[in-house]
């Protein structure tokens, strides 16, 4: 492995482009390391009793170090480079479940919970990013999608192994699901060794035949005169030398004209992915209980399998088609769910809190759980993936890491917002949150129709063409075959620049 990685492992593109997915499984990991232990006896026993507001801050303690983990890595990602960056997450992930594993009191497990936090806000902002720079452009979609899929796949691990322990007595109940959350992230940080570095990352730094070399193991069996090889390496190098006649990196690069509104579409989708309210909806059908494992199990069984047509197609059917069809779906199922709850609901008690609950009614339970599968269903096949590769995938390779970023952060700001919102919401406002929610979606899919171009089965480089293109507020005019490019084209425009340049010296 003199290349230090491996080529035999390079060369097939799903294997390179899945593996760094086990950070988005740690991102899973953790959204379910709680849910099972919140009504578990010896866990409120050692860490007496928590009260609904310092439970909360328990919980939200984890978005909060992925904020800061999301931002971290507009300078990680530069400055290490993408294949060490998500190394460095699996690291802190395990120092993270080291500590909450034996925490002794709630500041010893909030500091885990942050630390680990940290680690998958790296980890949910470098992978899209490393995934979408080292993908075929007809595979990228695809690729990327991986990443929501491992999420799933890492919410449902992570319950099953929590309601399993569940039946432990004692503090071994909470605190192994805690410790072997722990072994996925070293499997991580220790198979990302023998992967590839970005070879965009390289050519920015200077290391153009590393990059080539890679390439070729990508997408060319190791040959560095396939001409597709050829094609993408020539395009990386002539977007990259452009950029760098614009001048030294900078946080002000987001706001320069074509930068900015990248910037806004990929913030406002991650906003969104929040807002289609898939939080609400776990609540509604999740209260924890034994009683409900099979409610609760089918609901994550179906957020995992609903993604993988989401994986096999999002290529095939193009990013808006998903994005704005799945929050007309999702805006109605909640309007559904809405109006069930305003009709056949009433005020009951639950665990001595008053709360809006349908009482004496199957039919009409069986509904509104139905209905939550067919949201969740939707959610998976469309928002889910889509919101992580058109985020990782937009953005020049100048401002790449930083946009992604800050896309990502927009994500963990109102993740964590929500975290607080949401139960309050459903407390005094009761059904009329759904059709908050159901709304939100109705206004996302406007978004999305007027302002979201289509980038599926473009290079990286093809999708400026993609923005050069305008039609800023009028997205569905931009045509599917813009960008397209052949190598003769590449290597035309390429001497054209030369020349040109070599006039003006003249």
């Amino acid at each position: 492995m003199g290349k230090g990685y491996n080529a035999r492992i390079a060369s097939n593109p799903y294997v390179v482009g899945t593996f760094a997915c086990i950070g988005g499984g740690l991102f899973g990991l953790d959204i379910s390391s709680m849910s099972a232990v919140l009504n578990n006896p010896a866990y409120a026993t050692f860490f007496d009793n928590p009260s609904a507001n310092a439970q909360g801050a328990i919980v939200a303690s984890m978005p909060a170090g992925s904020l800061i983990g999301a931002l971290s890595v507009t300078y990680l990602g530069d400055k290490l480079g993408r294949k060490k960056t998500i190394i460095l997450a699996g690291l802190f992930w395990v120092i993270g479940s080291i500590l909450q594993c034996a925490s002794v009191n709630r500041g010893m497990l909030v500091v885990g919970r942050v630390i680990a936090g940290f680690s998958v806000g790296i980890s949910s902002t470098v992978v899209p990013v490393y995934q979408s720079e080292i993908a075929a452009p007809e595979i990228r979609g695809r690729l990327v999608s991986f990443q929501q899929w491992s999420i799933t796949w890492g919410i449902l691990l992570q319950y099953f192994v929590q309601f399993g322990c569940s039946y432990m007595n004692g503090n071994a109940s909470f605190r192994i699901p805690w410790g072997l959350q722990m072994i996925p992230a070293i499997f991580l940080s220790l198979g990302m060794l023998a992967f590839p570095e970005s070879p965009r990352w390289l050519v920015d730094r200077g290391r153009e035949a590393e990059a080539l070399e890679i390439l070729a193991d990508l997408h060319g069996r190791g040959n560095q005169q396939d001409e597709l090889v050829l094609l993408e390496f020539e395009e990386i190098k002539s977007q990259v030398y452009f950029e760098r006649t614009e001048g030294a990196k900078s946080w002000s690069d987001l706001l320069k004209p074509g930068v900015s509104r990248r910037v806004v579409l990929g913030s406002t989708l991650q906003m969104w992915s929040q807002l289609t309210g898939m939080n609400v909806m776990m609540v509604l059908v999740l209260p924890g209980r034994r009683a409900n494992l099979i409610a609760d199990s089918v609901q994550y069984v179906l957020n995992v399998a609903f993604t993988v047509p989401a994986i096999i197609y999002i290529d095939r059917w193009g990013r808006r088609p998903m994005l704005i069809y799945g929050c007309l779906i999702m805006g109605f199922w909640l309007y559904l769910v809405g109006g069930l709850q305003a009709r056949f609901g009433q005020w009951g008690t639950l665990n001595g809190a008053p709360t809006w609950v349908v009482l004496n009614n199957p039919a009409a339970t069986k509904a509104i759980i139905v209905c939550s599968y067919f949201f969740v269903s939707s959610f998976a096949i469309t928002m889910g993936p889509v919101s992580w590769t058109y985020s990782a995938e937009i953005f020049p390779m100048r401002v790449r890491a930083k946009a992604v970023s800050l896309s990502t952060a927009t994500n963990w700001l109102f993740n964590f917002a929500l975290a607080w919102a949401a139960p309050p919401m459903l407390t005094h406002i009761q059904w009329k949150t759904y059709f908050v929610f159901g709304t939100f979606n109705f206004a996302a899919c406007i978004h999305f129709i007027f302002c979201f171009p289509e980038t599926a089965q473009r290079s990286l480089e093809e999708i400026e063409d993609v923005f050069a293109q305008g039609h800023e507020y009028s997205a569905w005019a931009v045509s599917r075959s813009v960008g397209k490019k052949e190598l003769a084209d590449v290597l035309a425009n390429k001497v054209d620049e030369k020349e040109s340049l070599e006039k003006d010296d003249a």
